[in-house]
């Protein structure tokens, strides 16, 4: 970990730009190919790069180079959710902004969104390995643990276990995008309001 971060502060503009370059090349061929075809020949083709070597040059095999879409979709879509949670000022409406900017950005980045799908679903079928920490970012509840605790310190939420409530709020999140997930986004943009009305009376305090 140590060597990869001082090789990132070693790159230059124009290998940082290439790396960017495959990474986006990987994320769409991910999202149209699906894992077992994201080849590195598909992946330079969609970059237009005159070779695969030069995704050798940039990254030593799949796993890093996973590593690094994985990296930059999970980096996208916490910064998007943080974006909209600090705009609340109140815990309510933090968890609230939580549910509906997870499925903004789903709704906003498909392509993103199916890629980082496909590379979890490559770890759970064990197609590659190195990435358990990928799976673990995508279904880490940590954050949404925390918010549940503050607002409860607050006295805005009821008495609950948060870890608990917290799979429950992911659990039922993956369950509608599951349903949905052919649906139109007006049916989702419902769905969505449903589970926040949900959630918001479940945790209100008796």
């Amino acid at each position: 970990m140590m060597a990869n971060a001082a090789k990132a502060k070693t790159r230059t503009f124009t290998q940082k730009a290439r790396r960017a370059q495959i990474v986006q090349a990987a994320i769409e061929t991910l999202a149209e190919s699906g894992y077992a075809k994201a080849s590195f020949t598909r992946i330079s083709q969609q970059a237009k790069l005159s070779s695969t070597g030069m995704i050798s040059y940039h990254f030593s095999g799949k796993p890093e180079l996973f590593a690094e879409v994985a990296g930059t979709i999970i980096g996208q879509a916490a910064e998007f959710m943080a974006a909209r949670i600090a705009d609340e000022s109140t815990h309510r409406g933090r968890l609230s902004a939580y549910i509906t900017a997870c499925f903004d950005f789903i709704a906003r980045h498909p392509v993103q969104t199916r890629a980082l799908m496909e590379i979890v679903r490559m770890v759970q079928d064990g197609h590659i390995t190195g990435l358990d920490d990928v799976e673990d970012s995508v279904t880490s509840v940590d954050g949404l643990v925390e918010l549940l605790e503050q607002g409860c310190a607050a006295g805005e939420f009821g008495t609950f276990d948060c870890p608990t409530m917290a799979l429950a709020v992911r659990g039922a999140m993956d369950s509608v995008l599951r349903h949905h997930k052919c649906s139109s986004p007006e049916q989702l943009q419902q769905a969505t309001r449903e589970l926040v009305a949900m959630f918001d009376r479940c945790t209100r305090p008796t």
